[in-house]
């Protein structure tokens, strides 16, 4: 019996055919042959709709080296694929379109102000989430920094910290700017006052670019440097909401994030804790709270917008040991526990999707067997009357 196949999709990160997680596919590909199932990659230029032929992405363990090679299309799809400004996320579209009837592991997640909406009707979830507009003019920032003393400006499609910054009104009535350019560069700081903030924003075209504005948790350490934790969530071998784990996460001097991208450095959870909050009843508990969370949010939002297999929330937690919600990463890299040394955590990270992927698969199988089992039954009761 041949083995099941999974595609994972991906889209090239330049017109020369960068791959970005290669690693993570190879390891992804061996992990797959132990269970039995065979993996390859490809993206949406990698398809010859005519013959509904891919021309995948294939690393073979024994030679330790990728090729390519002509194939059928898989059982299964595990989509990676992160926005972004190319032709080739247009393509992405046409390619979901024309295959969107084949079975995904997870299906698109929409943009962080339509998962906030859609968090914010719940609840339960209300405490966890900051305040948030849609920046459709300057009296939506203007309201905020009159609320809140420190709010972000985030854009609705942003990753990796791009195009984010940071407003903190100061002692003496200006405000601080911080932040970063679209190709995370960061931005030198400027203290302006109220009647020139809005100008000085001006070059970015807030509502152009569709930003989102934030009411901003206090996050800076003691150095200075701010923090956040990423907990990873995915489906486990049996279709069920798991944590997989939670890592601490420190921005570079300078930066108002702490992405890994933009050069932040992963520490443990526990580690991060003990050093922000100093209480260890409070730890525990908002430790509990926050996987408590992170599950119930990915349950919620797979009911709202179809099959998922993993999320990673980016969470803040605050002295008080209360759990923010900053965003919902819908195709999270796995580097943060590598980055802490917890082998064991990114190799289930790797392998779960993948267990996951056979799970559905058996499942269909069996819709299949049952659905031809009573065919033939209710052939066998059409025949005998």
């Amino acid at each position: 019996m041949a083995q099941p196949v999974l595609g994972i999709l991906t889209l090239y990160l330049n017109d020369a055919g960068l791959l970005e997680e290669r690693p993570v596919y190879r390891k992804m590909t061996l992990a797959g042959q132990q269970l039995g199932l065979d993996v390859f990659v490809f993206t949406p230029d990698d398809v010859n709709y005519k013959t509904n032929r891919i021309h995948a992405h294939i690393y073979n363990p024994e030679q330790k080296a990728w090729h390519r090679e002509w194939r059928a299309f898989p059982n299964l799809i595990y989509d990676r694929c992160r926005i972004q400004r190319s032709p080739r996320f247009e393509r992405l579209q046409v390619f979901r379109k024309q295959y969107g009837h084949l079975t995904f592991l997870n299906r698109m997640l929409r943009n962080k102000w339509t998962v906030y909406r859609t968090l914010r009707l719940e609840s339960r979830f209300r405490e966890q989430l900051p305040e948030t507009r849609l920046y459709e003019g300057q009296s939506d920032l203007s309201k905020l920094i009159r609320k809140y003393p420190l709010v972000y400006l985030k854009p609705i499609n942003g990753t990796g910290g791009r195009g984010i910054l940071r407003i903190e009104k100061q002692k003496d009535g200006t405000y601080l700017i911080q932040g970063r350019e679209h190709n995370r560069k960061i931005i030198r700081p400027q203290r302006v006052p109220l009647s020139s903030l809005h100008g000085r924003l001006a070059s970015w075209d807030l509502k152009g670019n569709r930003y989102l504005v934030q009411q901003g948790i206090q996050l800076k350490l003691a150095s200075g440097r701010v923090h956040d934790y990423r907990m990873l969530v995915q489906k486990d071998g049996s279709g069920v909401w798991t944590v997989t784990g939670c890592a601490g996460r420190i921005g570079p001097s300078g930066s108002i994030t702490s992405n890994l991208h933009g050069g932040g450095e992963a520490v443990p959870m526990t580690d991060l804790m003990r050093q922000w909050i100093k209480d260890e009843a409070t730890e525990e508990t908002a430790k509990a709270a926050a996987e408590r969370f992170s599950l119930e949010v990915a349950a919620h939002l797979e009911a709202s917008y179809g099959r998922l297999c993993e999320l990673a929330l980016d969470l803040a937690i605050d002295k008080r040991g209360h759990i923010w919600l900053i965003e919902v990463n819908p195709k999270p890299a796995r580097e943060v526990f590598k980055q802490i040394g917890d082998k064991d955590t990114y190799q289930k990270a790797v392998t779960r999707p993948l267990e996951f992927a056979l799970w559905l698969y058996e499942q269909k199988q069996q819709r299949k067997a049952s659905a031809a089992a009573l065919k033939r039954h209710n052939g066998k009761k059409t025949g005998s009357r």
